[in-house]
């Protein structure tokens, strides 16, 4: 029987749902059942790995409406994250998934939307012990490395942006 692992990929530097998606990418190419939630991120967005999720026929949710620091309304953003929550609720009890990435579940999780040790505890309790989950964002909370099997920080040593460089298509998004 396969061990589902929880992995969180935090840290400032860049990588955390580039690896998620390495990761959701390897499962499918083994016949593992796989889905996406991303928090933050706008569906209006033209994303470069949503593009290749739909040419793969990927499950893929957006529940967010943008970069929280860009939001002209935060009861909307925090409306839409507790709904992705619920979604992935849905999904993770299902059965009918080896492998889930919520891509920015940490930031619902700092800024109090979703109550983080309830969050946990439902987790705890009703992840199937086969499903590998992976929640990516920067500044993971204390309790939610705690309950992960595998942590990765990502550590920003250089950053294009730091010469001036853009984020650039294929590479930032």
């Amino acid at each position: 029987m396969s061990t589902g692992l929880v992995i969180v990929n935090t840290g400032n530097g860049k990588g955390k749902s580039t690896a998620a998606f390495g990761a959701l990418l390897r499962a499918w190419g083994r016949g593992m059942r796989v889905c996406v939630i991303q928090f933050i991120k706008a569906g209006t967005g033209k994303w470069g790995e949503v593009k290749a999720a739909q040419k793969l026929g990927i499950e893929w949710h957006i529940s967010g409406d943008g970069f929280t620091w860009l939001s002209k309304d935060i009861d909307e953003s925090t409306a839409r994250a507790i709904q992705g929550w619920q979604l992935a609720q849905e999904k993770i009890v299902s059965g009918n998934y080896d492998l889930i990435v919520l891509d920015e579940f940490t930031y619902p999780l700092q800024f109090g939307w979703i109550n983080a040790s309830e969050t946990i505890d439902w987790l705890k309790a009703n992840k199937p012990a086969d499903l590998h989950l992976i929640i990516t964002g920067r500044g993971a909370i204390p309790a939610l490395v705690e309950y992960a099997d595998l942590v990765s920080e990502m550590d920003e040593i250089k950053h294009p942006y730091q010469k001036g460089i853009q984020g650039q298509p294929g590479v930032e998004f």
